[in-house]
């Protein structure tokens, strides 16, 4: 896998990745109904152009430079989405992209990260030294959800 800038035409493997994600990955931790208000169908590839406007998004590509990860970042150093294809889950990618933005992070001055991170991803981010600032129960299209409010603090090396 190699990790690049996020390109317009990388919009709909974000669709493809977020839903496979969500539908695959998640579904140890979250219910059916839960699973189909998070993520109902993949979304059009427009709607993901309008979403990353001033947000930088990196992706992890396969050999034939197509999209199978991905992570983005606002400016206050939000990690707003970071979904890996279940396809390559678990082979290091996730670690090598979250290591690029975080690298991107400090480069910029950035004092703290954080995230809601599903339940699925809460081990991820606490491997990758965030703590846990709270637990965040909301409805999302009238079904209730889970996620966890998460910060790290970079140092200044």
């Amino acid at each position: 896998m190699h990790i690049r800038a996020f390109e317009p035409r990388d919009a709909a493997d974000w669709t493809r990745i977020f839903h496979a994600a969500v539908h695959g990955l998640a579904a140890r931790d979250y219910s059916a109904a839960q699973l189909r208000a998070w993520s109902p169908d993949e979304a059009s590839p427009e709607v993901v152009l309008k979403h990353v406007v001033g947000h930088q998004v990196w992706v992890a590509v396969d050999k034939t430079d197509r999209a199978q990860a991905l992570i983005e970042l606002e400016a206050d150093g939000h990690i707003d989405c970071f979904y890996c294809h279940p396809s390559c889950a678990g082979q290091g990618v996730g670690g090598a992209l979250y290591a690029h933005l975080e690298a991107q992070a400090r480069m910029q001055g950035l004092a703290r990260l954080y995230v809601e991170a599903s339940a699925v991803a809460r081990g991820f981010f606490e491997r990758q030294g965030f703590v846990v600032k709270e637990r965040r129960e909301f409805a999302l299209r009238g079904v209730n959800l889970l996620n966890y409010a998460m910060e790290k603090h970079l140092s200044c090396l």
